[in-house]
């Protein structure tokens, strides 16, 4: 089969195409004969190395998983001689897990990823481009930043993968929502159910005197310390994209009452915890009240051009790859 591999960091072009084996699944693993993916940001960060104190688990100087692909989307093909769950020809969605993997014509899940039967009125890209923002807002949102009906946030990023799911996310809960984005984004965002919406590139709300329970920070331009006079007392700032003055901010403010600079490491929770997320994620996609906003599509081979299109942070919502 045809797989994406890497062996050292930096730009799309490092990815390069290779033959290798088809995977034979053992015990309770299921290989899926791909049909979409997604470039996610975790992706992108996994292949610059950047930021450079990223490498402490991704490998110093070289990485250490050497194929990516996070989102899966596609037809089971096999399964190991102990799974129970799904059979050949089941159609499937949900997260290879943090060992990656899906960046091949197939991708072998494991104990570590999470599967779900694909909504039956949805297209493999459709399925996939919901799972990256939801199963990542959701977990910040509702169990980090603790959302509770009738507060205030803002989300920054709001166009975003993970922003956009945000929004929906957000709302369900009941919050008043703004979210920040470009004004070409603003009809997008206000779609999705926003509230209010600030043009990033005519206003910055760190300069008011605006103030919110909520910081939730998608892209990693933002801070505590900026964000810190628009919170309210007792909010939370969330940052989903984690810098080093995130973590110093998270261990200073991490006793006490008062405003709190909050992280999460969402693609290692329990696959047990992910999976029930995974199957509400596909109770509100039947319902019609999750809706996965698709920027750009490419085929499988043009992989690298779909990271350089998400290298260049023009992107909006997800961008899918069909194989």
């Amino acid at each position: 089969m045809k797989a994406f591999e890497y062996e050292n960091y930096g730009s799309p072009e490092v990815l390069k195409m290779i033959d290798v084996e088809i995977p034979k699944p053992k015990k309770d693993e299921v290989l899926v004969k791909m049909k979409a993916s997604t470039v996610t940001a975790t992706e992108v960060t996994f292949r610059k190395g950047e930021p450079y104190f990223t490498r402490l688990f991704t490998g110093l100087r070289s990485p250490k998983l050497k194929r990516l692909g996070e989102m899966v989307a596609g037809i089971v093909e096999e399964v190991g001689p102990d799974h129970k769950e799904f059979k050949k020809g089941d159609s499937v969605f949900g997260i290879a897990g943090p060992d990656f993997g899906a960046n091949g014509e197939y991708a072998l899940i494991g104990k570590k990823g999470v599967l779900a039967h694909k909504p039956s009125s949805m297209t493999f890209d459709e399925a996939v481009a919901a799972v990256d923002g939801f199963m990542t807002a959701l977990p910040f949102l509702r169990d980090t930043g603790e959302i509770q009906k009738g507060q205030s946030i803002l989300i920054n990023g709001a166009s975003g993968s993970v922003g956009s799911a945000a929004v929906q996310i957000a709302k369900f809960f009941g919050a008043q929502v703004t979210g920040v984005c470009s004004g070409r984004n603003r009809a997008i965002v206000m779609g999705l159910g926003a509230d209010h919406v600030i043009d990033y590139t005519t206003n910055d709300f760190t300069k008011t005197d605006e103030t919110y329970d909520i910081i939730f920070d998608t892209v990693g331009n933002l801070n505590f310390g900026r964000t810190k006079s628009n919170l309210n007392e007792n909010g939370v700032f969330l940052e989903a994209a984690v810098g080093v003055k995130t973590f110093g901010s998270v261990l200073r403010t991490a006793f006490g009452g008062g405003k709190k600079a909050r992280v999460a490491a969402t693609g290692l929770r329990n696959p047990k915890d992910k999976k029930k997320d995974l199957l509400l994620l596909k109770q509100l996609l039947e319902l019609g009240r999750f809706v996965p906003y698709i920027d750009r599509s490419y085929h499988f081979k043009d992989l690298s051009s779909a990271h350089e299109y998400v290298d260049s942070g023009r992107k909006r919502g997800n961008v899918v790859l069909m194989y």
